[in-house]
Order: C-alpha cells, then sequence, then structure tokens
C-alpha cells in the first residue's frame, strides 16, 4: 500500500507574504485607472486625464521603490502588470471612448462600430504589450530600449490628447478623426518592433552635473505652466523619437552598404 507522500513545505516567499511599500504603489496605479473611469463615464475628462498620469507617477514609483528596498518579488511583478492593463489599457482606451470615439455612431451603426473597435484594438495592443515586456524584461536589449512603446507612454499620448482638446473645451465629436487615428497608432506602436529608448541606464543614486537639476526644474515649470498641453507635446516627442530613429538607422546602413 501507497504512503501518501508528505506534505511540502511552503516556500520562503510564500512565508513571507508579500511586501507592503512597492504594492501600495501599484495599488495607487490601479486607484487612478479605477478613478480615471468613474470621471469619464461623468463627463470630467480633465479629472480621468490627471487619474492616468497619476497612475503613472505612481507606476513609476513602485519599480524604484522595489529595486532600492530589495523588496521585488513574482508577486509585484504579475500585481504591476494587472494594474496597468487597468490604468494604460481599459481606462484609457475608456476615456477616449467616451470623449470622443462614441460620436462616430452620428454617421452610422457601421461606422459607429469603429469608435469601440478602435478602442478595444488600443487596450488588447496594450494586453500583448504587457504580456510581451513580462517573458522579455530579462533580456538585456529590453534592459537598453523598449521593444515597441511602453503603455504608459501610449496613455500619455492618448489621454494628453484628450486632456488638451477638453482644456480648450473642444467638443469631442470635432476631433473624432485625430482621437481615431491616435488611437489605432498607439496601438501599432505598443506592438511594433520599434525600439524606444528606456532611460534605465540613468542611475539617481550617483553624481550628475549641476545641469541636470536646473533642467529637471526647467522642465517642472513647463509642466506647471500648462500641464495639459506640455505632457501631450512630450508623450507625443517620444512616440515619434522611434519611428524616427529606427529610419535613421536603416538609412545609415543603406549608406555603409554603398560605400567602397
Amino acid at each position: 500500500m501507497n504512503k501518501p507522500l508528505p506534505k511540502q513545505p511552503p516556500s520562503r516567499q510564500q512565508r513571507r507574504g508579500i511586501y507592503l511599500l512597492p504594492n501600495i504603489f501599484t495599488t495607487g496605479t490601479l486607484f487612478g485607472g479605477f478613478y480615471a473611469i468613474i470621471a469619464a463615464t461623468q463627463g470630467h475628462f480633465g479629472m480621468a486625464a490627471v487619474g492616468i498620469f497619476v497612475a503613472m507617477m505612481m507606476d513609476m514609483m513602485d519599480g524604484r521603490v522595489a529595486r532600492l528596498t530589495h523588496t521585488e518579488s513574482d508577486f509585484g511583478v504579475q500585481y504591476d502588470s494587472l494594474a496597468d492593463l487597468v490604468a494604460f489599457g481599459l481606462a484609457s482606451s475608456l476615456v477616449a471612448y467616451l470623449y470622443s470615439l462614441q460620436t462616430l455612431t452620428a454617421y452610422g451603426e457601421v461606422i459607429g462600430k469603429l469608435g469601440w473597435l478602435a478602442a478595444f484594438f488600443y487596450a488588447a495592443a496594450a494586453a500583448l504589450r504587457l504580456a510581451r515586456f513580462n517573458i522579455t524584461r530579462a533580456a538585456p536589449v529590453e534592459k537598453k530600449a523598449f521593444i515597441g512603446l511602453p503603455s504608459p507612454a501610449a496613455a500619455g499620448l492618448l489621454v494628453g490628447f484628450v486632456w488638451a482638446g477638453s482644456d480648450f473645451d473642444i467638443d469631442g465629436a470635432t476631433l473624432v478623426i485625430p482621437v481615431f487615428l491616435l488611437t489605432i497608432a498607439a496601438g501599432l506602436l505598443m506592438v511594433s518592433n520599434i525600439r524606444f529608448q528606456s532611460f534605465k541606464e540613468l542611475k539617481f543614486g550617483e553624481r550628475v552635473p549641476f545641469t541636470y537639476i536646473l533642467l529637471m526644474v526647467a522642465l517642472l515649470v513647463l509642466v506647471m505652466l500648462d500641464p495639459p498641453r506640455v505632457l501631450f507635446a512630450g508623450f507625443f516627442l517620444y512616440a515619434i523619437s522611434g519611428p524616427l530613429g529606427a529610419v535613421y538607422k536603416r538609412r545609415r546602413r543603406k549608406r555603409s552598404k554603398h560605400r567602397p
């Protein structure tokens, strides 16, 4: 008669539970996305955009806090991805849809479907981008450059445009074509193989030239002067930097081949 196998003791990670500090920031990311959904359904698109950008700040903090305090864990990685999907995928696509894309229904039933299909495409692209990042995050390439536009940057591009339009009191129906094209473009960039600068090589714990501090102060002043337009401009420049860089590298390779 076979004896039952002895129960395996719980792993060390299971006994310790989860790390509280970095997961508080991750919960802040989730809360920002949830708040954006609530605000957008009530027509407060400016506040919805603020919720997304607050979620972005929380997302920037949780990873750095985990690395600085040596509290990284598999649980934190998975929780962070789920929170990012809510904030930068579902919430951001819903903000764009409720602000502008839903007005496509005025042009007929078939064209009206393009609105929510574009929003779904963006959300699905964000999910695919996050899944690919999770399985390649340890790769050397992913440490130097992001493969595809990061989902927070895509959200900053899309929601930043919505925030700027809302701040100008522009009706979403007027901007439906730009929002539609921007939604599709952001989704395509997320699942593309275009490389974007990751800035992971910047080490905040080391000494830097004094001019770096001045640049950070100047950037902060610009954002405070006009947050919607400055933030959108910043994320727009970052989004086009990838394709422009890819075109430049391709042309440089072609020139090097034709040289004797």
